[in-house]
C-alpha cells in the first residue's frame, strides 16, 4: 500500500477465485472419503464419541481460531495498544483450560449425549433444555454471521469482488463441505485448517513488523497512542476488553454447543490433554495475530472507512507480496471456516437431538429423518447468517453480547451437573430473571443514575465473586472456590461500588451471573429434589440402533 495515496495491493480476481475453489474444493474432497453410502445420525453429529488425540485437539484448536477472534484480537490491539490482544488472547485461551474439569463431570454423567440440551431434558425437562437449546441457537448463527462478516471483508479488501460476494462464496463453501458430513466433515478438516492457519500466522506476523519498521516502529510511533495505550497494566484495556472477556469466555465455554460437541465426541480419557494442548495453541495464536493491531497502530494506519473489521485484511494488503498475501487470504478462509462449519455441525445437532430426537421420543426417533432436518438446519442456518451478515455489524461487539447472555446460563447448567437439588423452575426462573435484567443494563435503557446504579454496582460485585468462585470450583472443588468467591467480593467491593455500573458491557455480564446464581441457589436450597444423576445415561444415548461407525468413523478415531 501506498501510505500516501492509500492505494493497496489486490488479488486479482481469477487468483481469488482459484484459492476458493482450492480451498473449498478440497476440503469437499476430504469430506466425501468420511462420507458413507449408508448415513449414521450419530456419527453425524459425534463421530461415534471416540475422536482421538490429535484431530480432537486440533479440532478444539481451530473452532475456538476463527477469523473473528483474529479480527476482534487485532481490533482490541488498535483501540488498546499492547495489553489489548494479552487480555483478549490470554483469557480465551485460559477458559479452554477451564472447561476441562466440567467437561469430565459432564461426560461422566451422560457419555452419549449430543448435546447439553439434551441432557439438560433428561435432568429437569422440557423447558431447560429449549432454553439452553435456543440459546445455542442464537449463538451459532450469531457466530455464523460474524464469521460471515470477517470473510467479506477478506474477500472484498483484497480483490475485486464485493462484500456480498464475499460472504456468499464463504457460506456457500462451508456448507458444501460440511453439509455431506456433518461433524465428521468438520472435525477432520479442522485437522488441515488449524495446520494451514499455525504456520501461516508464524511466517506473516515477522514478515509485517519487520515491513511496518521493525523495533524502531515502538520508539517512532509512540506519538501515535494515548498515555492509556502505551501502558501496559492500563486500567481502560482491563475494565473494557480484560475483565469483559473473562466473564464472556466463561460463558462460551459452558454455553457453546460448538464447544460441548467436541467434548462429546472426543474420547473420554483425551479430554484433559486435549484442552490443555488446544489453550497453548489458541493463545499464541490469537496474542500473535492480535499484535497486528498494535503495529496498525504504531504505524499510524486508519482502518479503511473507520471499519475496525477491515483492520487485519487492510494490514496484510499493506506489506505483503503476492505470494504471502495468498498464504494469508488461505490462513484466515481457514479460520473462518473451521468455525463457521462447526457452527452448522453444532445447529444441526440442536435440530436432530432436541428439536426433533426429544420431541418424538428416542425410542421414535427414525435416523433417516434426523439426518434430514440436519441438514436443512444447516441450509436455514446459512440463509440466516447471510441476512444477518449484510449489516455488517462490529464483531467484538458480537462477540462479547452472546458471551454475556450465555453468562445467565453458566451457573444453573454446571449446578444441574453436580447438585441434586436443582430443580426445573429454580432453572427456568433464574436464567429468564437474569436476562430480564442483563439487556436493559447492557444497551442502558434504564439510568444507571442513583439507586437504580448502586443496585446493579451491587450485582456486578457479586457476580465478580460467582465468576471466580465458578472458575476455581472446576480445579479445587466447593470449599475452596467458596473462599475464593467471597474474598474475591470483599476485596472488590471497595473500589467497584459506586462506580461499575459506568462499565456497562462488564456490569451487564456480571449481572447476568449474580441474578441467576441468586436466585438458582435460593429456589433450590429449600427443595426436597433429590436427584438421581445415574438415570441420566439410560434417557441420553444413541438414536441409531445398529453399531455407529464403520470406516468413516474409525478414520477420525484412528488418531490416537
Amino acid at each position: 500500500m501506498d501510505l500516501e495515496n492509500g492505494e493497496f495491493q489486490l488479488l486479482a480476481g481469477s487468483v481469488v477465485l482459484g484459492l476458493l475453489v482450492l480451498f473449498y474444493g478440497g476440503t469437499f474432497v476430504m469430506s466425501l472419503f468420511i462420507g458413507k453410502k449408508k448415513e449414521n445420525a450419530d456419527g453425524y453429529m459425534t463421530a461415534g464419541n471416540k475422536v482421538g488425540f490429535g484431530v480432537s485437539a486440533a479440532s478444539m484448536t481451530a473452532t475456538w481460531i476463527w477469523a473473528s477472534s483474529m479480527y476482534a484480537s487485532a481490533t482490541s490491539g488498535y483501540t488498546y495498544g499492547i495489553s489489548g490482544p494479552i487480555h483478549y488472547g490470554l483469557w480465551g485461551a485460559l477458559m479452554i483450560l477451564f472447561i476441562y474439569p466440567f467437561g469430565r463431570r459432564i461426560r461422566a454423567v451422560a457419555p452419549k449425549a449430543h448435546t447439553l440440551a439434551e441432557v439438560m431434558y433428561a435432568r429437569h425437562g422440557r423447558s431447560s433444555q429449549l432454553m439452553l437449546a435456543g440459546s445455542n441457537i442464537l449463538g451459532s448463527v450469531i457466530s455464523l454471521t460474524s464469521n460471515f462478516i470477517a470473510g467479506g471483508a477478506l474477500i472484498a479488501l483484497l480483490s475485486p469482488f464485493s462484500f456480498g460476494q464475499g460472504i456468499v462464496a464463504v457460506a456457500a463453501g462451508t456448507l458444501l463441505y460440511t453439509l455431506w458430513s456433518g461433524f465428521r466433515a468438520s472435525v477432520l478438516t479442522d485437522f488441515a485448517q488449524v495446520v494451514a492457519m499455525l504456520g501461516a500466522v508464524a511466517i506473516i506476523l515477522p514478515v509485517v513488523f519487520v515491513a511496518a519498521g521493525g523495533p524502531g516502529l515502538f520508539e517512532s510511533g509512540a506519538s501515535n497512542l494515548t498515555p492509556q495505550q502505551s501502558n501496559f497494566f492500563s486500567s481502560e484495556a482491563f475494565m473494557n476488553q480484560g475483565a469483559p472477556y473473562i466473564a464472556a469466555v466463561l460463558a462460551y465455554a459452558i454455553g457453546n454447543q460448538t464447544i460441548a460437541q467436541r467434548l462429546f465426541a472426543v474420547r473420554e480419557d483425551l479430554i484433559k490433554p486435549t484442552f490443555i494442548t488446544a489453550t497453548v495453541g489458541y493463545g499464541a495464536t490469537i496474542i500473535g495475530i492480535g499484535m497486528l493491531g498494535v503495529i496498525a497502530l504504531y504505524a499510524g494506519i486508519t482502518p479503511l472507512d473507520g471499519d475496525t473489521n477491515n483492520l487485519i485484511p487492510q494490514m496484510a494488503a499493506t506489506y505483503l507480496g503476492p505470494i504471502l498475501l495468498c498464504l494469508f487470504f488461505i490462513m484466515i478462509l481457514g479460520s473462518l471456516s473451521s468455525t463457521a462449519d462447526s457452527d452448522l455441525s453444532a445447529l444441526s445437532s440442536i435440530a436432530m437431538a432436541d428439536l426433533y430426537g426429544q420431541s418424538v421420543g428416542k425410542a421414535n426417533a427414525k435416523p433417516k429423518t434426523m439426518l434430514l432436518v440436519g441438514r436443512i438446519s444447516m441450509i436455514i442456518a446459512t440463509g440466516a447468517g447471510l441476512f444477518f451478515a449484510s449489516g455488517k455489524m462490529n464483531i467484538l461487539d458480537l462477540l462479547v453480547f452472546v458471551g454475556a447472555l450465555w453468562g445467565a446460563l453458566v451457573f444453573p447448567v454446571i449446578a444441574s451437573f453436580y447438585w441434586k437439588k436443582v430443580t426445573n423452575m429454580a432453572f427456568t426462573v433464574s436464567v429468564l430473571v437474569a436476562l430480564a435484567i442483563f439487556i436493559p443494563v447492557r444497551f442502558e435503557w434504564i439510568s444507571m443514575g442513583g439507586l437504580t446504579g448502586y443496585l446493579v454496582d451491587i450485582l456486578s460485585i457479586v457476580g465478580v465473586g460467582v465468576v471466580l468462585g465458578l472458575m476455581t470450583f472446576g480445579f479445587f472443588g466447593l470449599k475452596i472456590a467458596r473462599i475464593i468467591g467471597i474474598v474475591a467480593i470483599v476485596a472488590v467491593a471497595p473500589f467497584a461500588f459506586g462506580t461499575l455500573h459506568e462499565y456497562e458491557v462488564l456490569s451487564g455480564s456480571l449481572v447476568a451471573y449474580s441474578v441467576s446464581t441468586v436466585i438458582c441457589y435460593f429456589m433450590s436450597v429449600r427443595s426436597k429434589q433429590n436427584f438421581d444423576f445415574s438415570t441420566i445415561k439410560d434417557r441420553v444415548g444413541d438414536f441409531d440402533p445398529v453399531e455407529k461407525l464403520t470406516h468413516g468413523g474409525d478414520a477420525v478415531a484412528s488418531n490416537k
